[in-house]
């Protein structure tokens, strides 16, 4: 086998490889065990083959490292892409403004979003209150405009959650 030949096997091997893995690992932490299990075995399996390959190859080139360490890197890339976009994320976003935006965030409801509110004190014992959202991922966007148009310099929030059950949310 050519070197370019090797070098191209490599690099489309790796990339294939660290996307299942990169895939993989995000659905482990979203606690989907067998998909997980399923796409690890598949990951392991051709890392084995492709590290085996490059490692007993009888041409001694940089070029078969590079290639290499550019699928892992792409790999990566593509692998946390994928997972963006397919595998549904949940967010909680407490939102804490003025309580002189207390009638504004009626627009927040009017956009789909619900909310628990609480009434809290700032710096300086000033009004505030705590808005918090339940809401998909794919929706981050759409409440971040909705939360500038009510107050630019909203204390804003943001954390993953892992598991959702009842309520209302967007």
């Amino acid at each position: 086998m050519s070197l370019i030949t090797l070098c191209i096997k490599i690099f489309i091997f790796r990339i294939i490889d660290v996307t299942l893995a990169t895939f993989s690992t995000v659905l482990t932490v979203k606690n989907k065990r067998v998909a997980s299990t399923i796409i690890g075995f598949i990951d392991a399996l051709i890392w084995f083959f492709i590290v085996k390959e490059a490692i007993n190859t009888k041409v001694d080139s940089l070029w078969i490292a590079i290639s290499y360490a550019s699928g892992y890197a792409i790999g990566i890339f593509i692998g946390t892409t994928l997972s963006n976009k397919y595998i549904n994320e949940f967010l909680l976003v407490q939102v804490i403004l003025d309580k002189k935006y207390k009638k504004s965030i009626e627009i927040i409801r009017d956009n789909g979003f619900a909310f628990s509110q609480i009434d809290c004190v700032g710096k300086n014992n000033s009004k505030k209150m705590m808005l918090f959202i339940e809401l998909e991922k794919r929706y981050f966007n759409n409440l971040k405009k909705t939360i500038n148009e009510i107050d630019k310099n909203a204390f804003v929030i943001i954390n993953s959650t892992k598991y959702v059950t009842n309520g209302f949310f967007k």
